[in-house]
């Protein structure tokens, strides 16, 4: 399967060609293990961390290894009460470094988003010093007119089981442009540009990670 891997080596070098474009940083690893370490190499000791809902970030185990470092985290999941894990996303968006993945990343570096709360999508625009996406080349796709199609059916409905959240896709397993109060998706960004240069700094990995 080595051909498989050049392909997307190939393909990831394209991709990061246009996230230069486009004022973003792009890397390419060919596994989880070197995506960790990618990761680690762009945390400093005295960074404070947090992230948004990602199964990426939780797949990789990078939660584990910053705790077992000892960096400072911002931590949603430490809170004792709904307002308090509200406050603490709000927070989130203080840190140095906050982690995620991308629902869609199109071939011409542009990354697409869902969001529930907003939180996350809050973060990729304003807020971290420093944005570290992490995207397995399950995420990629040939353009923007592709990309919404794919967030809704191929991340949002597992999303939304895994979740347990009473929307229609759950039970169909597509989209249907749902208002519900389950709803994850409330907030729909396309990332086109970063300011300042390289705040957002985007890891491709030559493996399906996430969904």
């Amino acid at each position: 399967m080595d051909f498989m891997k050049k392909a997307y080596r190939v393909k990831c070098e394209t991709i990061i060609k246009n996230l230069q474009r486009r004022n973003m940083e792009g890397f390419y690893v060919d596994t989880k293990e070197e995506a960790v370490e990618k990761v680690m190499s762009l945390i400093k000791q005295d960074d404070v961390v947090s992230w948004g809902g990602s199964y990426t970030i939780e797949e990789l185990g990078i939660k584990k290894l910053i705790a077992e470092k000892q960096i400072s985290v911002i931590d949603r999941d430490t809170a004792r009460s709904p307002e308090e894990r509200w406050q603490i996303m709000k927070n989130a968006l203080t840190a140095d470094v906050f982690l995620t993945s991308a629902n869609a990343i199109t071939m011409d570096g542009e990354l697409l988003n869902i969001d529930g709360n907003g939180n996350r999508l809050a973060a990729y625009t304003f807020g971290p010093d420093s944005v570290i996406v992490v995207a397995g080349v399950n995420k990629i796709v040939p353009q923007l007119s592709d990309a919404l199609g794919r967030a809704r059916t191929e991340a949002t409905v597992p999303n939304a089981i895994r979740l347990n959240m009473q929307t229609p896709c759950s039970i169909t397993g597509k989209c249907s442009e749902c208002t519900t109060k389950d709803t994850l998706c409330s907030q729909i960004l396309v990332t086109r540009y970063s300011k300042p240069q390289n705040r957002i700094k985007v890891i491709l990995v030559g493996e399906h990670i996430g969904f």
